[in-house]
């Protein structure tokens, strides 16, 4: 492994901009169409001057004096931003480790996951997308393509998820060694769960958990690993739902239940594994492919229902998959075999559905006329209208707003005479807040799981395109924290770098200028007076957006990785500049009080 890299808490506190590759920017330009939100000139090397820079003007007269009257003003100003900052954090909001989100007794739900067949989007991209609700990392690195000598072994890790930086051993744990089978592997992106490679082959997940007696935690392969073994591997989501499947019963699957949403530029599957007992070395897995010209998805519940194996085009399962239901008792061999049924999570009684995924395809088919007293409903459905990709990603920013599931609709308050929502209501409230409001008004609120959460670690939304060279076709659009509070940035399959803000993880620490607090921040305080706020964020979030997609738009058929990662940094750059200015813009509209 590579040596850890230095904390970021040793860097400077608030560090001025400086591209990773500055001897071509070429892709400057388009961004000086756009005005930026503070001023330029505070960093000394005068080639950057007309770049957009992160910090301050004062930040140049600290540098030069730091007893000046301008550089103390700066240091100041920094500091109460920082202290106001963490003052909001700690005192008002939130999700932490001593915070609840569910109620007493909820089994916890973690991630969305969207897939979208090439001829149900509006351009012929495939999508696949995640939402990772929890704790995992929020850094990334692009792993480089390598060469290996003949005999290399894939070493297998637990921990990865919740390391600091790339790098941080705590709590990483090497638990075995296997052929790596190649020699040659493919670039990747590494985010938490690994995501992309340069080959647009990528994967969203979702965890469903599934009956307990079969998780064999001694077993070495968890989900991430299996999916970044693929991606070093494997340029089509066949190969790597082969891939995955074989090493995991060969080598033993020690996780709970997984959903890999698996897409390549031509079509996107469902993968979809359990383990095969507490003391047993293998797996059971299933594979179903989301027709070309509709939509599937996958929230925290197994999705797919019969399985026919003669039907090799559309499914792929290992040979085990009705005989340990069987012996497991999660079967009684009568009748035909049922996926979701054998291998179901208790919350989902029975079905191969729940909230998220109901809304979901309402939305986009209405005229189907799915009801959540249904069954069951089905495994992909062909939307009414071709998807965008904005369409994506409103409906993972989604609540329920304006419909009977909106937990915001009964927290009432009189403004001027008038009965209307509260000011202070929102749907991303924790436990706490949620009894203190029932216990004074019983029955204001009962707990919905939104498709947008607070608790949100980071979201993708992965667009493969087979009419582009790879380099620039597949793109990983990447949000943190909230995606009903954030923008997304562009990410390519060609790219080589991120900004420096990449480097480090938030999560269970504060760390200013990492990327997740650059966000959370003035998400956390928007949050605390959200009907009065979140056209102020979704004007920000659309405008960002319709920036980047003319940003990508612009490079073409490029395959160069300097323009690439110059997209990359840009799109960054404008977004922390807007949602800086946000946060200051919310401090002085809430700064006597929310």
């Amino acid at each position: 492994m590579p040596p850890p890299v230095a904390p970021y808490a040793k860097t400077p506190l608030h560090t001025p901009y400086r591209p990773r590759n500055p001897k071509f920017r070429p892709y400057i330009g388009f961004f000086a169409n756009y005005p930026y939100l503070y001023p330029i000139n505070c960093d000394k090397d005068t080639t950057m001057a007309t770049y957009p820079c992160e910090t301050c003007k004062f930040r140049a007269k600290y540098d030069e004096n730091p007893k000046s009257a301008l550089g103390r003003f700066w240091r100041w100003n920094i500091m109460k931003r920082l202290i106001l900052s963490m003052s909001a954090v700690a005192a008002m909001t939130a999700v932490s480790t001593a915070q609840s989100i569910y109620p007493d007794g909820y089994e916890p739900e973690s991630c969305t996951s969207i897939m979208v067949g090439r001829l149900a989007s509006d351009d012929g991209s495939v999508y696949t997308s995640h939402t990772c609700d929890g704790v995992s990392h929020t850094w990334i690195s692009m792993e480089p393509a390598q060469d290996h000598k003949k005999g290399a072994v894939f070493e297998v890790y637990k921990g990865t998820r919740h390391t600091k930086f790339k790098g941080d051993t705590t709590g990483l744990r090497k638990v075995a060694e296997i052929p790596l089978g190649a020699r040659h592997t493919y670039a990747y992106v590494n985010t938490g769960y690994p995501s992309m490679n340069e080959k647009q082959l990528a994967m969203g997940e979702s965890t469903f958990t599934g009956p307990d007696t079969l998780i064999n935690k001694n077993a070495p392969f968890l989900i991430e690993e299996l999916g970044r073994l693929a991606l070093m591997r494997c340029d089509n989501a066949r190969d790597a739902i082969k891939l995955m499947g074989a090493t995991a019963e060969k080598y033993g699957y020690g996780d709970t239940g997984e959903c890999l949403t698996v897409a390549d530029k031509n079509e996107v599957w469902a993968f979809e594994i359990v383990g095969c007992g507490r003391d047993r070395i293998g797996a059971v897995w299933v594979a179903q492919r989301v027709p070309d010209d509709e939509i599937s998805v996958s929230c925290n519940i197994p999705r797919i229902g019969k399985i026919d194996r003669k039907d090799k085009d559309h499914f792929m399962a290992s040979d085990n998959v009705e005989s340990v239901a069987k012996e497991y008792g999660l079967w009684d061999g009568q009748g035909d075999f049922v996926w979701f049924k054998a291998y179901n999570v208790p919350r989902a009684k029975g079905k191969n559905f729940a909230i998220r995924d109901w809304f979901i395809f309402n939305h986009f088919a209405p005229s189907l006329g799915l009801s959540m007293d249904d069954d069951s409903i089905p495994f992909s459905i062909k939307p009414e209208k071709k998807l965008s990709l904005r369409d994506i990603n409103k409906i993972l920013r989604s609540t329920y707003e304006g419909t009977e599931y909106d937990m915001t609709k009964n927290w009432k308050s009189v403004s001027k005479g008038d009965t209307i929502v509260s000011p202070l209501a929102n749907p991303w409230l924790t436990t706490e807040t949620r009894t203190t409001l029932n216990t004074i008004a019983p029955g204001t609120i009962d707990f919905v799981r939104t498709v947008a959460v607070c608790w949100c670690s980071y979201s993708t939304v992965i667009q493969l395109r087979n009419w582009m060279p790879d380099e620039v076709g597949g793109i990983l659009w990447y949000g943190v924290d909230n995606p009903g509070e954030s923008p997304r940035i562009p990410i390519f399959c060609g790219g080589k770098t991120l900004p420096h803000a990449f480097d480090n993880c938030g999560q269970k620490q504060y760390v200013p200028d990492c990327i997740l607090w650059q966000f959370r921040r003035p998400n956390r305080l928007g949050t605390l007076a959200w009907q009065k706020n979140k056209a102020l964020f979704e004007k920000n979030i659309l405008e960002m957006e319709d920036i980047a997609i003319d940003a990508v738009n612009n490079l073409g058929k490029t395959r160069n990785p300097d323009l690439l990662d110059s997209c990359t940094e840009g799109i960054y750059h404008l977004a922390v500049a807007r949602w800086n200015a946000l946060e200051e813009q919310l401090w002085i509209k809430h700064g006597r009080g929310f």
